[in-house]
């Protein structure tokens, strides 16, 4: 049986390695590279690297970090941020990235994921999705680094990205982003019931208790942590021997 795989979040702006809460509030941290190669030693299954103001400014700013990175890291590296065409996804798979994760330019234009998953493989494309809760038991799509309303429902719009043919969706809730206090459970229970694809969630991981009701809702896919790795709340051999 596959266990549930870690993934190391790293979220950039600019050249730095950053985290916020709530997507906001974003601190400088240190250089991404180091972060990553001291994930991959550590034993992460996966690196994310998310730029998290490309989309605000119109641009893709990782390419030289997926280069280095790409150097001296063997495991899968999935990038996101930025991404407007196929041009641009080639260039960060060229690069040295193994995933491409799209969100703003994917609601913007949903037959875009039709061509990617076409051009470069469904197991390629990824659909990042920022969640915030907007009433008892519903989630509305944001973009933007959780900035920008869509008034897509998450359920719907992760139901029509699948059938458009992305492979993986990476589920982020915004409100939980960055407050080391647990996951928004029912959002995942609830996206879990009609994903048919890999689920990787996060958002809120800080304690290893956590995880126990995480894997009380069913077999997730793949975790991502991002302020428990870099504040070392949790260590990778930790939360990997527990999932």
């Amino acid at each position: 049986m596959i266990s549930t795989r870690l993934i190391a979040r790293l979220d950039i702006k600019s050249e730095y390695l950053i985290k916020g809460i709530h997507l906001e509030g974003l601190r400088k941290i240190g250089n991404p590279n180091k972060f990553a190669q001291k994930y991959y030693k550590a034993g992460a299954d996966e690196i994310l690297f998310m730029d998290c103001v490309a989309s605000l400014y119109g641009r893709n700013n990782l390419y030289d970090v997926i280069k280095k990175a790409a150097k001296n890291i063997f495991i899968p590296i999935a990038v996101g941020g930025g991404v407007r065409s196929q041009e641009d996804a080639e260039k960060l798979l060229h690069s040295g990235a193994d995933k491409i994760c799209i969100n703003t330019a994917a609601i913007k234009d949903p037959k875009m994921i039709t061509k990617l998953a076409k051009r470069f493989g469904s197991q390629c494309i990824v659909l990042s999705v920022e969640a915030k809760k907007i009433s008892d038991n519903q989630w509305e799509a944001y973009t933007h680094n959780g900035r920008e309303k869509t008034g897509l429902k998450v359920k719907s719009w992760i139901k029509k990205a699948i059938d458009c043919g992305v492979g993986e969706v990476v589920l982020t809730s915004v409100d939980c982003d960055g407050t080391g206090s647990g996951f928004d459970y029912n959002l995942i229970s609830d996206v879990k019931k009609i994903c048919k694809v890999p689920l990787v969630v996060s958002g809120g991981l800080g304690q290893i208790h956590h995880l126990k009701k995480i894997m009380t809702l069913g077999k997730i896919d793949a975790i991502a942590s991002a302020r428990a790795l870099h504040y070392n709340e949790l260590s990778i051999s930790n939360i990997k021997k527990y999932i």
